[in-house]
């Protein structure tokens, strides 16, 4: 409770203020100081709630502790949640600043969201996967924020409790889904070697006593053993009732709220969707009829548009890297869209921010082909990492297939929106946000859509010399994010088969057969998160052709980038309120306030 006696004191002292003739800044003023502190103390409380998350954010207090997912800890988190939502409802919204208002509407939604996952959707009783640890030790191995032998200690400490930890998973786990007892299978056995191997090569590295480093490798096999007992239990389940991956609508539209924070529902978004996907599709008939003469001569023009779009996307895919060079060409990508960006002057991009492209590590796999992953807002000297799928061991069809997907143009496109302009460059202005809050909570609707809109306002810019073939395959790729709203809405909502939407990913959004192989996979394991793309994207277009009408002739895209990412990774709806507020006007101006 020390929590709610700091926030009465905060409370007492800035009601008091407003009793004695105080102008209106100087409320705000002592309303903002107030909220400033218990923000303070609020986080720190919760990473001690949740020091796995901390770890991942740069916050490494609390790096030798593990939370048992015990009933009791799950009470305790519930009731952590609900303090908390008591002590934000003590603020008078009104008084505090633009971005005092933001954080506090983002955590209060973190803490609404926290006791509905674990009142309501009970992930923990049918998710294996959910019970990953391997990643945070992965962060405290890899991220060079403290000493090695530190680093190393802290890691040993978090060990001791992975025995007990995935004991209580297995009590825990009832009836799970198939696909994600698969999924927690394959990400466990392949982020495995982190402790089993990455741990004990790097203790040799360190001046630690050898009968200490012993003792911490002794540690190490321990956990080994008690991860490899929790893949044995997955694989040996008897689980003759699975409960289904899919969400249903009602489910569907909580997680959205909490997790997209839109203003739209799910049910509008999906609808904007396939919208879009019409107009994407009308607009894609115009460019293949206008590109038809250049790659196919004479020959005669199919009559269904699908087609015609497939045809001319099939002979632009063919042109694509080599298995063996797709990590080197994306490597060779980045220089390319920093000069044109600087040319452009589309946005400022920081220079001593580095950007590392890597092999993507094995405890990450099975999800995506490409991501990045940033250092957290408390590490600001980490790296960035652009994680690449490898292609080795794959069977030359199938590696075909995935490279004529990511063939040359789309190739680009991918770079443009995993790395520069899009998540690479957002995340770091991110982290230069003076918020705290706006950085750890942020939305994944607010990073996903700008990766997509970024894509738009670089070929908007001339990026590809303004070639119809890469406008063309842009709104192919384009496809995807407003499939992804539509495939996941309907899988979850409303019991899409796999055929149909196998079919709606070759057929309408003209993937090849690994990428849409893939894509249903992905929707087995995850929900709601495919929607952050569209939905983002759409939010942000919007936000920007209404600050385009409100600017006029004074609009500039940099500017507008700047301003908006300033912001840090606030949900677009919160991002749109600031940026339109009226200034306060401090009303007792004059009247010796």
């Amino acid at each position: 409770m020390r929590k709610l006696l700091l926030l009465s004191l905060y409370v007492a002292a800035f009601t008091a203020c407003k009793k004695d003739g105080s102008s209106v800044q100087q409320l705000s003023a002592r309303d903002d100081a107030a909220f400033t502190q218990y923000e303070e103390h609020f986080l720190d409380d919760f990473w001690k709630e949740n020091p796995e998350w901390a770890t991942t954010v740069g916050y490494h207090k609390y790096d030798s502790i593990l939370v048992i997912p015990s009933d009791d800890n799950r009470k305790k988190a519930i009731k952590f949640a609900k303090v908390q939502m008591d002590s934000l409802s003590r603020f008078e919204v009104g008084s505090l600043s633009d971005a005092n208002k933001i954080d506090h509407r983002m955590m209060q939604n973190q803490m609404e969201s926290m006791q509905w996952h674990l009142e309501q959707l009970r992930e923990h009783q049918w998710n294996p996967a959910s019970y990953n640890v391997i990643s945070s030790f992965a962060v405290i191995l890899n991220e060079n924020y403290a000493p090695l032998e530190k680093r190393l200690k802290s890691f040993y400490q978090r060990m001791s409790f992975i025995p007990a930890y995935y004991k209580e998973a297995q009590k825990q786990l009832k009836n799970p889904v198939v696909e994600l007892t698969d999924l927690a299978i394959d990400q466990h056995t392949g982020g495995l070697s982190v402790i089993e191997k990455d741990f004990t090569d790097s203790l040799k590295k360190t001046k630690i006593p050898e009968a200490e480093q012993r003792q911490m490798a002794d540690r190490a096999r321990i956990s080994v053993d008690a991860i490899k007992g929790y893949v044995a239990f997955l694989k040996a389940l008897k689980n003759d009732k699975p409960r289904s991956f899919r969400l249903g609508k009602e489910f569907y539209e909580n997680k959205f709220k909490y997790e997209i924070q839109a203003e739209a529902t799910a049910q509008q978004i999906y609808n904007a969707a396939m919208e879009r996907k019409k107009y994407l599709h009308r607009e894609m008939a115009k460019i293949s009829k206008t590109l038809w003469p250049k790659y196919f001569g004479s020959k005669e023009m199919p009559a269904d548009s699908l087609d015609l779009i497939g045809q001319m996307i099939d002979t632009l895919s063919a042109k694509h890297v080599a298995p063996s060079e797709f990590q080197a060409a994306i490597e060779a990508e980045i220089p390319k869209l920093t000069a044109f960006i600087k040319n452009k002057e589309l946005i400022t991009l920081d220079p001593t921010k580095p950007l590392v492209i890597r092999k993507e590590p094995g405890y990450m796999a099975g999800v995506a082909g490409a991501s990045v992953t940033s250092p957290g807002p408390y590490d600001k000297t980490g790296n960035t990492y652009y994680n690449v799928g490898s292609l080795a061991g794959w069977s030359p069809e199938r590696a075909e297939s995935y490279l004529r997907e990511y063939n040359n143009y789309i190739l680009e496109i991918l770079c443009i929106h995993e790395a520069i302009p899009g998540h690479y460059t957002q995340l770091v202005y991110s982290n230069k946000a003076p918020s705290m809050v706006k950085s750890v909570f942020g939305s994944g609707a607010m990073v996903e859509g700008w990766a997509v809109f970024s894509e738009q306002f670089m070929l908007d810019a001339g990026f590809g010399d303004n070639a119809p073939e890469m406008r063309l395959m842009w709104y192919k790729w384009h496809l995807r994010s407003v499939c992804n709203a539509i495939l996941d809405y309907s899988v979850h909502a409303n019991n899409m088969s796999k055929e149909q939407a196998i079919k709606m990913l070759t057929r309408e959004a003209f993937q090849q057969q690994a990428e849409a192989d893939n894509k249903w996979k992905r929707v087995t394991v995850s929900s709601v998160q495919l929607t952050s793309y569209f939905t983002g994207y759409k939010e942000i277009n919007d936000l920007m052709l209404a600050w385009k009408k409100k600017e006029g002739d004074k609009f500039r895209i940099k500017a507008f980038n700047e301003k908006f990412l300033g912001y840090g990774s606030a949900p677009v709806k919160l991002i749109k309120e600031a940026m339109f507020a009226v200034p306060k006007i401090d009303t007792q101006q004059g009247n010796g306030g």
